[in-house]
């Protein structure tokens, strides 16, 4: 549709016959080898059409370019800035060179159509942000060149989408950190350059180390991927990391009878301590998730002298739970409506960690009867503690449940006296397979 037609009469006997018949067949491909006023077009032997546009001056994409091009050259001219759509006349295009512009950014969906891409420089050039999200549309990439820019970050989802991709060069940049797990969806990297740039030596980073020392990925000039920080990793090698500063988190969960040394209001109060490990020392951090509703706090929200923080800190859906600067929360007046999935999180620069419990309250004098009926895979345990970390229990891992019991204030003994109130009972039982149990 949108095509022209191209009718030719050719009197016999006319002399003119030739030149229609070769002017009409230069109509017919003009429209495939078009090429902007700048550039030099060729088909070369593969087939392929190259547009060589380099060294041209240009503050742009031109425009008029055939959409048959596969190779597109722009390297060395003055082009800033790349706009969505820029390249949207060349969709066939396999390789654009783009190096040594002055490049500063592109705006998202710039590359975004160019799903025959499989090599793209946009090395030497001045730019800060790239849209990183076009890249999901590239998925047949195996070159890509960052290298020389000004990028001093990207996102931990960067490259999904590139499983085909063999070279990635991000050497002279800004880049202090990366994401953990940055290169893991690249099965084909055999290549990746990194030197050259000022990396925040801090735990954030060991996973590198790591990953460095067990990948077959050719890392060019890995001796100088050095740190810029901190003061006394300065100079030296990114794998030169210390293993003992950088320690995962570990993780205890346990239930406490009482807070000491803490006045709470009367009435039943669960308490729940979190133990962690780790180095850095891992921040604490809770979630949990009832019937009715979803709370997460991300620190302690009462204070040394017992008082809520002001207000404007703690959300109102947090107040119904106090939290401790040493890792123990406390609900009081225990209620039905307070059940359900309790979970302390341990995070730090190496890792997260996190185990919950499930907390139920009894409605009879035997909770445990009740519910082993319920579910026959339940079992009763003593008073221990719920533990994830490094080292754990090789039998698996679940949750447990810890069962609240309120006795009632008179309750009939064996004699027909009355026994005084017991106030709170515990009962733990396992759920599946418990941690480190």
């Amino acid at each position: 549709m949108g095509e022209r037609v191209v009718v030719i009469r050719v009197r016999r006997g006319g002399r003119m016959g030739p030149l229609l018949c070769c002017l009409g067949i230069a109509v017919l491909l003009c429209r495939g080898l078009a090429c902007p006023g700048p550039c030099s077009c060729s088909t070369k032997k593969n087939g392929r059409l190259l547009a060589e546009c380099a060294y041209k001056e240009l503050p742009e994409v031109p425009r008029g370019l055939s959409p048959n091009v596969t190779i597109l050259t722009l390297s060395a001219n003055r082009i800033g800035w790349l706009w969505r759509g820029a390249f949207a006349e060349v969709p066939e295009v396999q390789s654009l060179w783009l190096g040594y512009n002055q490049i500063g950014g592109a705006e998202p969906g710039a590359f975004a159509t160019l799903s025959q891409l499989k090599n793209l420089d946009l090395s030497h050039n001045k730019m800060v942000t790239f849209p990183w999200q076009d890249l999901r549309n590239l998925s047949g990439l195996q070159i890509l060149k960052l290298n020389n820019n000004r990028l001093a970050g990207l996102p931990r989802d960067a490259f999904q989408a590139l499983a085909e991709l063999r070279s990635l060069w991000l050497n002279d940049n800004q880049l202090t950190t990366l994401a953990d797990g940055t290169f893991h969806p690249l099965p084909s990297l055999s290549q990746l350059q990194l030197f050259n740039n000022p990396f925040n030596c801090s735990c954030k980073l060991f996973w590198l180390k790591r990953w460095a020392e067990s990948t077959s990925v050719s890392l060019t000039k890995g001796g100088s991927t050095l740190c810029a920080a901190p003061g006394r990793m300065r100079g030296r090698a990114v794998t030169d990391i210390p293993a003992h500063q950088c320690v995962a988190p570990s993780v205890q969960l346990t239930y406490l009878s009482k807070l000491d040394n803490t006045v709470l209001p009367d009435g039943l109060t669960l308490s729940l301590h979190c133990s962690v490990a780790g180095s850095p020392l891992p921040q604490i951090r809770w979630r949990i998730q009832t019937p009715g509703r979803g709370v997460e706090i991300d620190g302690p929200n009462v204070a040394r002298d017992g008082s809520l923080s002001p207000s404007g800190r703690v959300k109102q859906s947090q107040e119904r739970f106090l939290v401790f600067k040493n890792g123990t929360m406390a609900i009081p007046k225990f209620s039905k409506e307070d059940e359900g999935t309790y979970t302390c999180i341990a995070i730090n620069d190496v890792g997260t960690r996190e185990v919950s419990v499930n907390v139920a309250l009894a409605g009879s004098e035997n909770p445990a009867e009740d519910l082993l009926q319920d579910d026959p895979h339940a079992s009763p345990l003593g008073g221990r503690s719920c533990y994830k970390g490094d080292e754990m229990d090789p039998v698996g891992a679940g949750e447990k449940l810890v069962i609240v019991y309120h006795v009632p204030r008179e309750v009939k003994g064996t004699a027909g006296g009355a026994v005084p109130q017991v106030g709170l009972v515990t009962l733990l039982l396992a759920l599946g397979i418990v941690l480190g149990w």
